[in-house]
């Protein structure tokens, strides 16, 4: 008779959770679990994604510029875009926990079909855009450590990238390959900095804010490219992925959001120190990361030039498959054809930015300018939208219940948003000028 009972309050209470869930008014935060250390790092995952999304060829590009042309002083830049990609990134994840759907469909929900389409849309021609420096740039890293065409190595990333997302369980392979790759990308780096041995005093005093003359536009650039609010958007479907609770937030926050957003900024800031050591110590301005490489091998061997391109070609390659995967996934959601990474739509999706990427490349067989620009001015158009609409969603109380925004989130998110649209007016004066 106990145990009968027992099982009606045991069905009851999940009952009502589950109708709690779908009123919006979720549970209050259980208590955090007790994990062993194998424990944390099976939570990490969504965050390194995503960093490994930011830190892209536009990224290192713009790393080697502020560092050849003006040395240490933009370090401080690559430290508060990095604060700040950390609590956008939080914002998506608490939305991923909170949400009962995925967050572009809790968007057309909450705000209204059409924006959540836009928003899906807008990422999707943004990584579309992208995919073209992500080719290019696989195929130039891989060029410079094993020779040959950098075209025939980015058909040979293009094809290795394709069978990793054909696999059935899409995201855990990607998680899984990215984490390896963040791994390596780190090392490399790391070693490039102790051969590079840059001025750690004046790396210090670049942690200071200032503003060198002419360097307006490439603080914007670092920004945009660090503070990546398209990339911050797509952790919430990693967490949906995961199928993570409230009683994971915690933890989550510690073993993955952190360090996967302290990672890449991290190694940003490792490109900027190299670039700078480089000028200091040869005299010569490595403005582009071709010109870096080349400059690094009578600087570091045949053997330290080898280490810092495989870091850049691992840049390239996870950038491609997260910035492929991320974009599938959005826009299959936004038409309401499914928001998993492996659903059949999103593959689709999917397939359509590796192969467009491809295409360009080998028609074009150089830097697609005309393509950037047109990257970085849907960029002004959609990260703007896609910030105000994370700090909208997790602000409303309805939804989000005890996990939404307390007033320090909603500071920094004013700080974020400022930054962005900040950024947005400044390109569009230069595109305009």
């Amino acid at each position: 008779m106990r145990e009968q009972q027992n099982k009606t309050i045991t069905r009851t209470g999940h009952r009502e959770e589950q109708m709690a869930t779908q009123q919006g008014n979720q549970p209050a935060v259980t208590a955090p679990k007790h994990r062993t250390f194998l424990g944390y790092l099976a939570l990490m995952g969504p965050a390194f994604v995503v960093g490994a999304w930011q830190f892209g060829p536009g990224n290192l590009t713009t790393a080697v510029q502020a560092g050849s042309r003006f040395d240490y002083t933009l370090v401080w830049v690559i430290a508060v875009s990095t604060i700040l990609m950390i609590f956008f990134t939080d914002m998506s994840v608490r939305l991923g926990i909170a949400t009962p759907t995925s967050l572009i469909t809790s968007i057309k929900d909450h705000l209204g079909k059409w924006v959540g389409v836009l928003a899906g849309v807008g990422v999707f021609g943004i990584t579309l855009m992208f995919s073209v420096g992500n080719a290019v740039g696989s195929g130039l890293g891989l060029s410079l450590i094993f020779g040959g065409s950098p075209v025939l190595w980015t058909v040979v990333c293009t094809i290795a990238v394709g069978i990793v997302l054909a696999f059935r369980n899409v995201y855990g392979i990607v998680e899984k390959a990215l984490l390896a790759i963040v791994v390596l990308m780190g090392l490399a780096f790391i070693a490039s900095t102790v051969v590079a041995q840059p001025d750690w005093y004046r790396v210090l005093e670049g942690a200071v804010p200032t503003l060198p003359a002419g360097s307006e536009i490439l603080v914007v650039a670092l920004v945009g490219t660090n503070f990546s609010i398209n990339a911050a958007f797509y952790t919430s479907y990693g967490i949906k992925e995961h199928r993570r609770t409230r009683a994971d937030y915690r933890d989550i926050t510690l073993a993955d959001t952190i360090p996967g957003i302290v990672a890449p900024g991290i190694m940003t800031a490792l490109v900027i120190m190299v670039a700078a050591a480089v000028l200091g110590r040869t005299g010569a301005e490595a403005g582009t990361v071709n010109a870096l490489a080349s400059v690094f091998t009578p600087l570091a061997g045949p053997v330290g030039s080898m280490v810092f391109a495989l870091g850049l070609s691992g840049a390239a390659f996870s950038s491609m498959i997260a910035n492929a995967t991320a974009g599938g996934t959005m826009v299959s959601d936004a038409l309401g054809r499914g928001a998993k990474a492996g659903s059949p739509m999103a593959r689709i999706f999917t397939g359509m930015i590796l192969a467009f990427g491809l295409i360009i490349t080998l028609t074009f067989q150089s830097s697609p300018v005309a393509l950037i620009v047109i990257a970085q001015s849907l960029t002004v158009l959609i990260a703007p939208l896609l910030g105000v609409l994370i700090v909208t969603m997790a602000n409303k109380t309805s939804l989000m219940g005890d996990l939404r925004n307390k007033w320090w989130h909603n500071l920094f998110a004013v700080i974020g948003l400022v930054a962005i649209i900040a950024s947005s007016i400044r390109l569009i004066t230069t595109l305009i000028g």
